[in-house]
């Protein structure tokens, strides 16, 4: 990569991404240009700038905040988000997460600093050294995005918009797109319809292309989704040789459903949102889920050095482009983990549908539930889950703990201690607290080297699981293709082609 921070950036790495016109780098940097006033992402097809009028900033609002506007050609603000925020667990990597996930707009820059256990002013510090700007521009530079995929891709009122992006007045949604993008909104919406770029949204329903770089491995995503479906909370269709996952959302201010289907260079994402405000959430989980800010090239070639030196002659096998797999709900992905604990995944499937279909909110569409919330698992959880008696007092005490605010899961958590404060719950162990943590943190160095699954995995490639250092800091990654790599072999020896999904697939050893 070019660079971590506004005082690190390669200048001749980031110059040589940009004369290459390397997408590998959108939204890892961006090129700032003197001549023109303008920022670009490094895959930007324009003639490539002289490097006596270029500089390069880590983020959007970096550029912002020095007075470039955004190229209207390349988009920079629609690149994939940057993989440092998950490589990185640093403040500014924590605060860069829930700026996604719409802190600021929710709760200021007051919510932003508690959420990460730091002042404000030690915030707005560390911020504007690392990433070139302070959390309001930041959360400026989101707001703007959130304001043009609304323009372009729906028939809202700007009124509307202005709201659901967060913005505090139709004033100041209309300046900030001018002074970002150079145009006004009515102008960018008029050359939206003109390229055929605008769809109207359908009572609330946004269809969005989600970027992402290649390659994606879109066996393994499939498999994980479908093998981990709990009906009534989610779908899993064929149709017309596309697959399509569909589920419902906890947001902030209601709820959304989601439909998804996994496309060549992007992922074709339907949203039908209760509240506009909640777009920026949705799609930050929706990405988060797919892993979709990853870099494959990097980890890919990362791993195979690593391969090198070890396993078979001619070294382990790796699928390009594999992804791991994160949430869209951290309370949800520990209750559901310990459900699953000691039993199968289609088991665990069932289990979490009977807790849904009792005491998930009904909503509408075509799938017909949404997770249950951890208050009500914990007052009623135990009249509904089966299995021993310790597990199901685990359960419904880490959703009191969750409830009570004792227990908190978000993004902005560090892994050390998200881990320390999931081993504090009775009936989590290592692997539980190692597996939620490496979903609800995007943590892309996360060994779990107690996994059944995975163990027959790198035992079939030859690989030394206590060598840990050799595969840092990419463990995570090296999990996942060690669980397929165990998992296509068991579909091979059945002579058929999809992987397995029976009780021999549930890896826990907690």
């Amino acid at each position: 990569m070019c660079g971590v921070s506004i005082t690190a950036l390669d200048f001749e790495r980031c110059y040589r991404a940009v004369s290459a016109r390397d997408s590998r780098f959108d939204g890892q940097f961006y090129t700032a240009v003197r001549t023109t006033g303008i920022y670009c992402r490094p895959s930007c097809p324009a003639i490539t700038p002289k490097r006596t009028n270029v500089s390069f900033l880590p983020t959007a609002a970096a550029a912002q905040q020095a007075g470039y506007r955004a190229c209207r050609r390349c988009l920079p603000d629609a690149a994939p988000g940057s993989p440092l925020w998950n490589t990185r667990a640093d403040l500014a990597a924590r605060a860069m997460r829930l700026i996604g996930d719409g802190v600021v707009e929710r709760g200021g820059v007051p919510a932003l600093a508690s959420a990460l256990g730091y002042s404000q002013r030690q915030l707005t510090r560390v911020l504007t050294t690392e990433l070139g700007a302070g959390p309001l521009a930041l959360a400026r530079a989101h707001r703007a995005h959130t304001a043009r995929l609304l323009i372009q891709t729906t028939a809202m009122p700007m009124s509307d918009i202005a709201f659901a992006a967060g913005f505090a007045s139709i004033r100041q949604f209309n300046d900030t797109v001018r002074e970002v993008f150079a145009v006004s909104p009515s102008t960018m919406r008029t050359e939206a319809q003109r390229t055929g770029d605008r769809a109207a949204a359908t009572n609330g329903t946004l269809t969005l292309r989600l970027p992402y770089r290649a390659p994606l491995d879109r066996d393994w995503l499939d498999w994980f989704l479908s093998a981990h479906v709990a009906p009534g909370l989610e779908l899993w269709q064929t149709a017309a040789g596309q697959n399509h996952y569909l589920r419902n959302i906890h947001t902030p201010h209601g709820h959304a459903g989601v439909r998804l289907a996994v496309r060549p260079g992007y992922v074709h994402a339907e949203l039908t949102l209760r509240d506009m405000r909640d777009l920026a959430p949705a799609v930050a989980r929706v990405r988060h889920l797919l892993d979709l800010d990853a870099d494959p090239v990097a980890i890919d070639e990362a791993l195979a050095r690593a391969g090198e030196t070890t396993g078979p002659a001619h070294g382990p096998r790796f699928d390009p482009g594999i992804r791991v797999p994160g949430c869209v709900d951290g309370p949800e992905l520990l209750l559901r983990t310990m459900i699953g604990q000691q039993i199968s995944v289609a088991a665990a499937n069932t289990h979490t549908a009977r807790l849904v279909a009792a005491l998930g909110e009904p909503v509408d569409g075509p799938v017909s539930r949404l997770f249950p919330t951890p208050a009500v698992i914990a007052e009623r959880g135990a009249e509904v889950l089966t299995g021993p008696t310790q597990r199901i007092r685990s359960i419904t005490a880490a959703a009191a703990a969750l409830a009570a605010g004792d227990l908190v899961l978000h993004q902005g958590r560090t892994a050390a201690e998200l881990r320390r404060d999931l081993l504090a719950l009775d009936g989590v162990g290592p692997w539980t607290a190692d597996y939620v943590t490496m979903r609800l943190l995007a943590d892309p160095d996360i060994m779990l080297h107690t996994d059944l699954v995975i163990r027959r995995g790198a035992a079939r490639q030859g690989i030394d699981l206590t060598d840990t250092a050799r595969w840092s800091p990419w463990r995570s990654y090296l999990c996942m293709h060690l669980w397929r790599t165990e998992l296509r072999a068991r579909a091979e020896s059945r002579d058929t082609t999809a992987p397995a999904t029976d009780s021999d697939t549930k890896a826990s050893t907690d």
